[in-house]
């Protein structure tokens, strides 16, 4: 679940090099198959927020496609790796809480209306705290910004359950995740479109893509959680 020393700790023990990460995939499996469907209903000349942004691998590919992208964690670890790992200097990153009210007005004001890309965020949250969070990512978007949003699927933790159980036991990705006491949160598949939808937001298109993550199964195929996503355009207006 969402809790910031877990997290914390976490990046700050995670070994460096692409593919160390559980979810850290190739953008090519990941922000490669998410972009067109973003971008069919974005303004790229908007700034781009990736709203858990880790290590920031899928923020430096989407720094090629919007003008300006900024890569937001709740972790100052995850933050100062992203940095670290962004060679060439075409992303932002920073530390912010999506919980924080304060804070997402404040980079609005800087900002103004922006796109946000949220992939596998909100089944990490207290369930207590995904509404307000969507809030604020409406109020990031404001009237032109546009959402792209993946969760992996309810039936995605019976995948993880029986990886984490093999006869071998869970892989060292899988083990660095549970040894800091992360764990996926419970997230039906109903409960992400109804929190849009109650925030004034529409959903535009959705269907389901597998999220790739580094582990391969036994037969050597790569192993990616069933999911579902979303796009939507601005808020309703009547």
């Amino acid at each position: 679940m969402r809790t910031p020393r877990a997290w914390e700790g976490f990046w700050r023990a995670a070994p460096t090099g692409a593919g160390q990460v559980f979810w850290d995939a190739d953008p090519a499996l990941t922000a490669a198959r998410h972009l067109p469907l973003l971008v069919e209903h974005a303004d790229t000349g908007l700034p781009l927020v990736d709203l858990g942004c880790r290590n920031g691998t899928q923020t430096r590919y989407l720094a090629g496609h919007f003008g300006r992208v900024l890569g937001l964690d709740l972790s100052a670890a995850a933050v100062a790796r992203a940095r670290a790992e962004d060679v060439a200097g075409v992303a932002e990153f920073r530390r912010l809480d999506a919980a924080d009210g304060a804070a997402v007005g404040a980079l609005h004001a800087e900002l103004g209306d922006c796109n946000v890309y949220l992939r596998g965020v909100l089944h990490q949250c207290a369930a207590g705290e995904r509404f307000r969070i969507v809030g604020h990512i409406a109020a990031l978007l404001g009237a032109r910004g546009r959402l792209f949003a993946v969760e992996p699927s309810a039936s995605a933790k019976e995948v993880l359950r029986t990886l984490a159980q093999g006869p071998a036991g869970p892989p060292a990705t899988v083990r660095a995740v549970l040894a800091h006491g992360i764990t996926p949160g419970e997230l039906p598949d109903a409960e992400v479109p109804g929190l849009v939808r109650a925030h004034g937001l529409r959903i535009a298109t959705c269907g389901q893509l597998p999220l790739a993550t580094t582990e391969y199964g036994p037969d050597g195929s790569r192993l990616d959680l069933p999911s579902r996503w979303g796009a939507g355009p601005d808020a309703e207006t009547g």
